[in-house]
């Protein structure tokens, strides 16, 4: 995925080091991202996540907060505050230069400071909180030995993540003063919590206190084995990809070929590899993000369907569908139709109506249930239109497939 760095002016006066991941489509939406406490734009986690998040088709600006990575400034003089204030400013900047952030997405300190910011960024629909603390001050307790130091001292040197940062007084005074489940209650926009339930760094609490608080639309997804910082690489994909299942209604629709006329060509189908693990693949049709993989048992990690999974939920969606249709044609008291399919291999000799005799040959089980009212013969005739629906003709036609390299 492209990646655009550039400057902008955050709220002390400092140049703030930004990049901005985007898809190599046009964007679905933008999303604005705040990283950890003293972590930094290019910390594993946020890069990982932005950069997934951009192959679905979402663009992410991430930057570094005052004096942190290569932006100028000192972290002494940051407070919680200042990197609110920095958020709505990288907002605006977005706003001006491209299109304003539909998403603001926040981890662990990150995540509450886009708690606190998100009331001043209009623009937003969607925030997602990862590992977050209901509390900004829950962060002094990673130096709570120093604090009496600070407060008589007005600027200690901590240890964090086995760096030396400076904290000030002024940096506790802000922290305490927020009162952020305040901001939570009046968010008024859609939420999601991720938290892992044993983060020992900001305890699954912190993420009960925030959905209490919160109004609907909200949900929580547990990030069951993960750790606080997100270290395996899988983890940070599982959040960028129900992210984006996530955030895909609160994108505003866009004009392109991803979302075509009903009566426009067909769509593509782009798939490509995520390199997240040896099969996994991102599979983006139009506007709607899906993945591909194998089952464990086939070499994969089974984080999403097998190329013949889709395969049969194709003719499955159209055998349902193409029912639908001819019921509603002809006023007939069809509830529901469950199609059921199964794809197998099979001895060619024991199909006495194919032509070919040797070898194995491909076979769908297909089971169709239909709830409602129907006589035998509305059931024998929606039976005989199953295999009508585009898809099944398609299956069992001739097929011509082009392949070509890409320029």
């Amino acid at each position: 995925m492209p990646t655009e760095r550039f400057q902008f002016m955050g709220v002390g006066g400092q140049q703030l080091a930004a990049s901005l991941d985007l898809p190599e489509r046009e964007p679905l939406g933008y999303a604005l991202f705040a990283h950890c406490f003293t972590c930094g734009k290019d910390v594993l986690a946020a890069k990982r996540i932005a950069v997934a998040l951009a192959a679905k088709g979402i663009a992410v600006l991430r930057f570094d907060f005052t004096g942190l990575g290569s932006s100028e400034g000192d972290f002494a003089n940051s407070t919680f505050s200042s990197n609110v204030a920095d958020l709505v400013l990288a907002a605006n900047h977005l706003r001006k230069t491209r299109k304003a952030p539909a998403i603001l997405i926040g981890h662990s300190l990150g995540g509450a400071a886009i708690l606190a910011a998100a009331g001043q960024i209009p623009d937003a629909r969607a925030v997602v909180t990862i590992a977050a603390p209901s509390d900004p001050a829950h962060v002094t307790g990673l130096f709570k030995d120093r604090i009496e130091d600070i407060r008589k001292h007005g600027k200690v040197e901590v240890s964090l993540a086995g760096r030396p940062f400076p904290i000030s007084r002024e940096f506790l005074d802000d922290i305490a003063e927020h009162h952020l489940m305040a901001h939570v209650a009046k968010l008024h926009k859609a939420l999601l919590i991720m938290h892992a339930p044993a983060d020992d760094t900001v305890g699954i609490d912190n993420a009960t206190h925030i959905f209490v608080a919160a109004k609907h639309p909200k949900s929580f997804v547990s990030l069951a084995g993960a750790d606080h910082l997100l270290t395996d690489k899988r983890d940070a994909g599982y959040v960028a990809d129900v992210i984006a299942a996530w955030g895909s209604r609160y994108l505003d629709p866009v004009a392109s070929e991803q979302t075509p006329d009903p009566g426009a060509a067909p769509r593509s189908v782009v798939v490509r590899e995520t390199r997240n693990s040896k099969f996994q693949q991102d599979v983006a049709v139009g506007p709607h993000p899906l993945l591909a993989d194998e089952p464990v048992a086939a070499g994969g990690e089974d984080t999403g369907p097998g190329p013949y999974d889709f395969v049969l939920a194709g003719l499955g969606a159209c055998t349902s569908m193409t029912m639908r249709l001819y019921a509603e044609r002809k006023s007939l008291p069809l509830e529901r139709v469950t199609v059921t399919l199964k794809h197998s291999k099979i001895h060619a000799e024991d199909c006495a109506e194919c032509e070919t005799k040797t070898g194995m040959l491909d076979q769908i089980d297909r089971v169709i249930a239909m709830e409602g009212a129907l006589d035998a013969e509305q059931r024998k005739k929606l039976m005989e239109i199953a295999d009508k629906c585009p898809v099944h003709r398609t299956l069992t036609s001739e097929i011509r497939i082009v392949t070509q390299a890409a320029d």
